[in-house]
């Protein structure tokens, strides 16, 4: 079974960085599409960051320039760098991958779709 398992989340202050790291095990595939998400209280999850196996990434306007989605294939890992972060950037942070392309809308990776597998979640939270 295809597993996610993420790590890296902690509290900061507005300003700080953190890295958040997802390690995936069970499976190896060719044609990907990796994300992450997040959920504050009473928000709706939204999609942060994307990657597609072409390395083709995409951002939700409010992380553009501060967030950065990687991969360390070798360790079958994702990665989410977030600098300069804010007190809304607080939220549950979810890693999902899908065996599949990601979907495009209008030449750029959808942030919205369905994935097949998710991790559990880790919290960041960013104080004034």
């Amino acid at each position: 079974a295809v597993q996610l398992a993420e790590s890296g989340g902690g509290s900061v202050q507005s300003g700080g960085s953190l890295r958040l790291s997802c390690t995936a095990s069970g499976y190896t595939v060719r044609r990907y599409c990796m994300g992450w998400f997040r959920q504050a209280p009473g928000r709706e999850r939204e999609g942060v960051a994307m990657l597609d196996s072409d390395g083709t990434t995409n951002y939700h306007d409010s992380v553009k320039g501060r967030f950065t989605i990687s991969r360390d294939s070798a360790k079958n890992t994702l990665y989410l760098q977030m600098n300069s972060l804010k007190p809304e950037d607080t939220a549950t942070y979810y890693c999902a991958v899908d065996p599949y392309r990601c979907t495009l809308v209008n030449g750029l990776l959808s942030l919205v779709g369905t994935f097949a597998y998710w991790g559990q979640g880790t919290q960041v939270t960013v104080s004034s």
